[in-house]
């Protein structure tokens, strides 16, 4: 075998191993992948059932719920326009109250409840995770238009 033909053996050989890990690399990515949905897409059919995915706004007032086995809770969020249910399994931040901001991570369940597998609070009185500030603001600007529109 000539000299040229084992490089060329080589590069070739040399570029399968990258498209193999670039392969591998683009893959675990996409698996690992957390889209952020507000409560209004997840309520308009935007999000994808039984893929985890975060959604996040407020914990509206009066529906944090307590199981008797004191780690099971259940509350709903809300971006004023849209709210849906969520049941979490765990303990809570020291933060998470109703009336404010929460992310949470899980999976959108058939029965149109979210299983959160984690559960983020805002961390002072200004923050609200960038994400779930301009959900909220979003629907808040669409219940207003709706609101004017004169029939």
């Amino acid at each position: 075998m000539k000299r040229r033909h084992k490089r060329i053996g080589i590069i070739v050989a040399g570029l399968a191993g990258l498209g193999i890990a670039a392969f591998f690399v683009a893959n675990a990515f996409k698996n690992n992948l957390v889209f952020f949905f507000s409560p209004t897409q997840v309520a308009a059919k935007e999000a994808p059932v039984n893929r985890t995915f975060r959604i996040g706004g407020l914990v509206e007032e009066g529906t944090l719920q307590r199981d008797n086995d004191g780690l099971t809770v259940r509350f709903t969020v809300t971006d004023t326009a849209a709210s849906i249910p969520v049941v979490y399994k765990g303990i809570l931040p020291d933060l998470f109250k109703e009336g404010r901001g929460c992310v949470a991570q899980g999976r959108l369940g058939d029965d149109g409840i979210f299983r959160a597998e984690e559960v983020l609070a805002k961390h002072d009185e200004n923050y609200m995770p960038p994400e779930a500030g301009d959900a909220i603001d979003k629907a808040k600007h669409a219940k207003e238009a709706s609101k004017s529109v004169v029939y």
